[in-house]
């Protein structure tokens, strides 16, 4: 009994270390390496873009067109809001797009995935 207690402090303690974030973990895309910049957009598109667009960027999805090499603008103007940058003539007539905003802190780390070599 009287071994419980330091057990239990220790046991607190080490729960504690490992739900604390790891550095790197939440870092802003701005604080990124291109690397690292082109992987986190990589996972963002997997799982809020794939779902309309192809797995492949560079094909058109079921719903929505191919997009590799989109420009930061369209990316913007899309996710943000649902539309296009002034003059921009859409690969499709379709307005299924629904805005993305909480993607917004994302939207550099999309665009470097899109526009990888």
């Amino acid at each position: 009994m009287r071994y419980l207690l330091p057990f239990s402090l220790l046991a607190i303690v080490f729960v504690g270390v490992g739900c604390t974030p790891k550095a790197g973990s939440g870092s802003a895309p701005s604080e990124l390496s291109a690397d690292q910049l082109k992987e986190r957009g990589k996972v963002i598109y997997v799982s809020s873009c794939i779902a309309c667009h192809n797995v492949d960027p560079s094909k058109d999805g079921s719903v929505g067109p191919a997009i590799k090499g989109s420009s930061l603008e369209l990316i913007s103007a899309r996710v943000l809001r649902a539309a296009y940058p002034a003059g921009y003539k859409p690969k499709r007539e379709t307005a299924q797009m629904p805005a993305l905003p909480h993607l917004e802190k994302e939207i550099p780390a999309l665009h470097a995935y899109l526009n990888e070599k």
